[in-house]
C-alpha cells in the first residue's frame, strides 16, 4: 500500500534520527551528540538567536528566487520565441552554464561589495541559468500546430507570451527551482561564512564550530535543513496546485 507524502516524511524522519543515535552511540564523543541532547536545544533556541539567524538566511534565499524567476522567465521565453536570438546567445549560455557558480564569490564583493546584495545575487545567478535553460527548452518544445492554431484566433505575440508559452513553461520552472533548491542553500551555506555577521553558515562556522560548541552546532545545521525543506514543499506545494492533473490519481 503507497503511504501519503506526510506519513513517508514521518518515517524518513523517524529513520534519520535513528540513524543518528546509532552513529551517537557508536562514536561516543562530544563532537556528535545525541538527538536527545540536540533537538531540546535546538526547540529553545528557535525563537531566540537561531531563529534571527534563520530569517537572516530564509530572506537572503526567498529573494535570490524571485530575483532570478523575475529575470530567467522573460528571458527564457524570449529565447525560446525568437530562434535567430537563441542561436546567437547559445553558445554563450554552454559557456556560463556549467560553469561553479561559487568561485564568483570574491568577484561578487568585489564589484557588488561585502553586503547582503553580493550573497543574493550570487544565489540568483544560479538559479538564473537553472531555470533560463529549461524555459528556453520548453518554449522551443513547444507544438507548431498549437501556436498556429492560436495564432488563426488572431492571437499576436504578446498573447501567446501570455496564454501559451508562459502556462506552458510554468510546470518546468517550479521543477527547476525545486531541484535547485539544495544548491541554493548550498551556496548560501558558504557565503556566510564570513564577512557578516547574521545567517546559518555565519551561526554554524563562526558562533558555534569555531569554538567547539557542537550542540549548538548541529542545532544550526538541523535549522539550515529545516530552510532547504521548507522551501522544497513550498515550491513542490505550487507544482502540485499548477499540475494537479499529473497528481490527481496519488494517494
Amino acid at each position: 500500500m503507497k503511504r501519503s507524502r506526510p506519513a513517508s516524511m514521518l518515517v524518513g524522519l523517524a529513520m534519520f534520527l535513528l540513524l543518528w543515535q546509532v552513529l551517537a552511540w557508536i562514536v561516543h564523543k562530544p563532537i556528535l551528540p545525541a538527538p536527545a541532547v540536540v533537538l531540546p536545544l535546538f526547540f529553545r533556541s528557535l525563537p531566540g538567536v537561531l531563529g534571527v539567524h534563520f530569517l537572516a538566511s530564509a530572506v537572503r534565499v526567498l529573494c535570490a528566487i524571485a530575483i532570478a524567476v523575475i529575470l530567467a522567465v522573460p528571458a527564457g521565453l524570449g529565447l525560446g520565441q525568437f530562434k535567430q536570438v537563441d542561436r546567437i546567445f547559445s553558445p554563450l549560455i554552454a559557456i556560463l552554464y556549467p560553469i561553479p557558480k561559487i568561485v564568483l564569490l570574491p568577484v561578487m564583493y568585489i564589484l557588488v561589495g561585502i553586503t547582503d546584495v553580493s550573497k543574493v545575487l550570487l544565489i540568483a545567478l544560479i538559479l538564473f541559468f537553472q531555470v533560463l535553460v529549461v524555459v528556453r527548452d520548453e518554449a522551443a518544445a513547444l507544438h507548431p500546430e498549437l501556436i498556429l492554431s492560436v495564432r488563426s484566433l488572431g492571437a499576436g505575440r504578446k498573447a501567446l507570451f501570455r496564454y501559451v508559452y508562459l502556462p506552458a513553461s510554468l510546470p518546468a520552472v517550479l521543477t527547476s527551482i525545486r531541484v535547485s533548491v539544495g544548491t541554493a542553500i548550498a551556496v548560501l551555506f558558504i557565503a556566510e561564512q564570513s564577512l557578516t555577521q547574521y545567517g546559518l553558515g555565519y551561526y554554524i562556522v563562526v558562533e558555534t564550530y569555531q569554538v567547539l560548541r557542537y550542540p549548538e552546532m548541529y542545532a544550526g545545521i538541523l535549522a539550515m535543513s529545516l530552510l532547504g525543506v521548507l522551501l522544497y514543499l513550498a515550491i513542490e506545494a505550487v507544482e502540485r496546485r499548477v499540475n494537479r492533473h499529473l497528481y490527481s490519481e496519488e494517494g
